[in-house]
């Protein structure tokens, strides 16, 4: 070895492994779980809100009582009383029997995240394309990369993913000669934005996916905790044909637990237990039997709305302090659902640039870049309200605000210092980003 470099192994690596890139919101968490910096940056749900004795006495009777069945191996495609309860809780959103919804076609997974990366083993080959909305879930891209897949992004507004640039894209790649496999998307509360796809859209959305021969994966972790009203109903409530429908219970439940679930297409059913075999061997019976237990025997419909309320509570305490602190140009999202809000700096501000000096302010946040697949977004941050209190939350608005000021004031004394870049575009722009206007 000649020493050059830190990873002694670097020349032993698949190639894929080039791919694989560090998650902005990860290297965040060290810092932003001390306590004395005010973390407006994950996506933890609020745990407390359940009822974490009569859980903690569930989970001792699974052990005691159960514990020859609940920890030992099980199947692959996960127990049939969890994927039939699994079905009960897609019926709430209009995934029933009569739109083909069946607990033979639900595979359960290792939280939403193994979901995504049988996807793409599945369907990914080094080089293919994902269109997927810009922003976008973080966990996403890094799957899609570790695959070696190139995410093309599409604008989105106020009300979702745009058609008319959905179109524009497949063609353009479609001229380029390049492979389009799916479109990944969040259409309900959208992570990072909050934005929800509208109901117009949604069906302007899968009939050009229909036309186009291209697959669907929609990824549904927030459905369930709207705080106005249902929310549209899934695309997979629509179409059953070519459209993965993906979800869990970690912002439902319990995040700690990992337990998510695919429902697919009948002829992909094997293959992505086949998938999930050569992984995991099979998914963890204990967590499996935890949440089983719980929907059967707890009033989990209750708990959703203690959920909904807290989190309404806290929204409106962001955005309330927001408004009240944030600098003149600062513009973000009003999401009527989920657990983030996005914010888009005033011109000249850098989000990633400015994370340090927010770190030594004791607030922390998630810069707009590691939403996108090429780095841009730096104009834009995401903001969570789902874990602090709403005394805390308006806290770190407030230290937040003051760093952003703080780069204001230097700016006009110093001068830019190299361009803000990534913020939002409208369609047809040349500038990426979401018009959230």
């Amino acid at each position: 070895m000649t020493g050059t470099t830190l990873d002694d192994y670097t020349d032993r690596y698949a190639r894929r492994v080039r791919g694989m890139t560090a998650s902005e919101i990860r290297a965040l968490f060290a810092v932003a779980s001390r306590p004395e910096v005010v973390s407006l940056a994950g996506g933890a749900p609020y745990i407390a809100a359940l009822p974490l004795d009569a859980v903690g006495e569930m989970l001792g009777r699974l052990g005691s009582e159960h514990g020859v069945s609940t920890l030992q191996y099980g199947i692959g495609q996960g127990t049939l009383e969890l994927r039939e309860r699994i079905c009960e809780v897609m019926s709430l959103s209009g995934i029933d029997a009569a739109c083909g919804a069946s607990p033979e076609d639900v595979v359960v997974t290792v939280g939403g995240q193994q979901a995504l990366d049988l996807v793409a083993r599945l369907f990914l080959d080094p080089g293919d394309v994902v269109l997927a909305e810009g922003p976008t879930y973080v966990g996403a891209l890094g799957v899609f990369q570790a695959a070696q897949a190139q995410v093309v992004h599409v604008p989105m507004d106020e009300d979702g993913l745009i058609p008319e640039a959905l179109e524009t894209a497949i063609a353009d790649l479609a001229r380029a000669g390049q492979r389009v496999k799916f479109l990944y998307t969040i259409p309900t509360y959208q992570n990072p934005t909050g934005v929800t796809l509208s109901e117009e859209r949604r069906e302007r959305v899968l009939d050009i996916c229909e036309r186009a021969g291209l697959l669907v994966v929609e990824d549904d972790p927030y459905g369930q905790l709207g705080f106005e009203g249902e929310a549209p109903a899934p695309l997979r409530a629509r179409r059953r044909d070519g459209v993965f429908y993906l979800s869990t219970f970690s912002k439902t439940f319990a995040p700690g637990l990992r337990v998510g679930w695919i429902l697919a297409p009948h002829a992909v059913r094997d293959k992505l237990v086949i998938a999930s075999e050569a992984q995991i061997l099979c998914p963890s019976g204990f967590a499996q039997a935890a949440v089983a237990t719980y929907l059967g025997t707890m009033p989990w419909r209750q708990q959703l709305k203690v959920y909904r309320e807290v989190y309404r509570e806290r929204r409106d305490a962001l955005l309330d302090a927001m408004a009240d602190l944030m600098p003149e140009g600062t513009e973000w999202t009003t999401p009527t659902g989920g657990l983030f809000v996005w914010a888009t700096l005033p011109d000249g501000l850098d989000s990633k640039a400015m994370m340090p000096r927010a770190i030594a302010a004791r607030v922390a946040y998630v810069p707009g870049t590691g939403f996108y697949a090429d780095g841009t977004g730096t104009g834009a941050m995401r903001l969570n309200f789902s874990f602090p209190p709403p005394e805390r939350i308006r806290e770190g608005v407030r230290r937040l605000a003051g760093v952003m000021e703080q780069e204001i004031a230097m700016r006009r004394v110093f001068g830019a210092v190299g361009g803000a870049g990534g913020r939002r575009g409208r369609a047809g722009s040349d500038v990426p980003g979401p018009d959230l206007a």
